[in-house]
């Protein structure tokens, strides 16, 4: 492991919501049981299972009590569920989530198409789950949609990430806070200042990632993440993934790639790579479409072995390859 590096990571799976919702065709919930199933027996300890929206929002996850009554629960797997309000939290809390996660998008062009209100009014609501679940004894975290770019409004300023982040922290009492990359916009310098800061400003807080790939820097900004001290990272098996009510979204850094990647750096995340490809080519065979390069590549591993190439024949050893790179 370099050194500077976490000794070991959390991967938080949300190809289950983040990754299904975007998916035009109706995923039986079946399938959606299988797939959260399969995933809990890879050494993943979080996962994002579903979410508590309204059905015509988002007719994908209309079966979210379903689900949640249907699945196997683990010991050591946390499930938690994304809600937009307190209906969808009082809706999770019912169906025994173990962790209610809101989220309130940095920008006001985002959070109004998202959410139809204003960052201001969908505080007051981060605030009231936050109550909620105090109440009932399950615990929440809050996610930031947009923190790292808004497609409508460009990067936020940090001055407005820190005193929205201040007060989800000291005043409502969020003690798990994630930042999300919604639309592949951040880049590595940006992360690991804005995160390093962060950081350093709230040191009590537990600091997430959600990063897309849709410009290809997924990995290069979990690297700077780690380099922050950031030891959570949301990711979508396959690659799946993408808000619906921002334009250019695709999918969620792959969880196989960052796998993969920690890993072979000496980051440990618990999770065994057969597994977690098996899920990965479950997921492709359901949805039709994968975006992952260990999943069409294999992990390293895979390649070494003797080498077995042609045999050198007597008068042939001056004659040179025939290969041309």
């Amino acid at each position: 492991m370099e050194a500077g590096l976490p000794a070991a990571v959390t991967i938080c799976e949300v190809g289950p919501r983040d990754g299904f919702q975007i998916e035009p065709t109706f995923i039986p919930t079946e399938r959606k049981i299988e797939i959260v199933d399969a995933l809990s027996r890879t050494g993943v300890r979080q996962i994002q299972a579903t979410s508590f929206v309204h059905p015509k929002a988002i007719p994908q996850l209309s079966d979210a009590e379903e689900v949640m009554a249907r699945i196997e629960r683990r010991t050591g797997v946390r499930y938690s569920a994304l809600v937009p309000n307190e209906k969808g939290a009082s809706r999770a809390i019912a169906a025994e989530v173990d962790c209610v996660d809101v989220v309130v998008s940095v920008s006001e062009s985002h959070c109004l198409s998202n959410t139809n209100m204003t960052p201001e009014r969908a505080m007051e609501r981060a605030g009231s789950v936050a109550s909620l679940c105090r109440e009932a004894g399950v615990a929440a975290s809050i996610g930031f949609a947009t923190a790292l770019g808004c497609p409508f409004e460009g990067i936020p300023s940090y001055e407005r990430v820190e005193r929205m982040v201040g007060q989800a922290v000291e005043e409502f009492g969020y003690v798990r806070v994630t930042l999300a990359d919604t639309v592949g916009m951040a880049n590595p310098t940006l992360v690991r200042s804005t995160m390093s800061r962060l950081a350093d400003r709230f040191p009590g807080v537990l600091f997430g990632l959600h990063l897309h790939n849709t410009r290809a820097m997924g990995l290069a900004n979990v690297l700077a993440g780690l380099e922050a001290g950031i030891t959570w990272f949301d990711s979508s098996v396959a690659g799946l993934g993408g808000c619906p009510y921002a334009p250019g979204a695709s999918g969620n850094v792959a969880t196989e790639d960052v796998v993969n990647m920690l890993e072979e750096m000496g980051v440990a995340t618990g999770i065994d790579m057969t597994r977690l490809l098996g899920v990965a080519t479950q997921v492709r065979e359901i949805v039709g479409h994968a975006d992952s390069g260990v999943l069409n590549a294999g992990p390293s591993s895979k390649l070494l072995g003797p080498f077995r190439g042609p045999q050198v024949t007597s008068g042939a050893q001056d004659q040179g390859s025939s290969s041309q790179v």
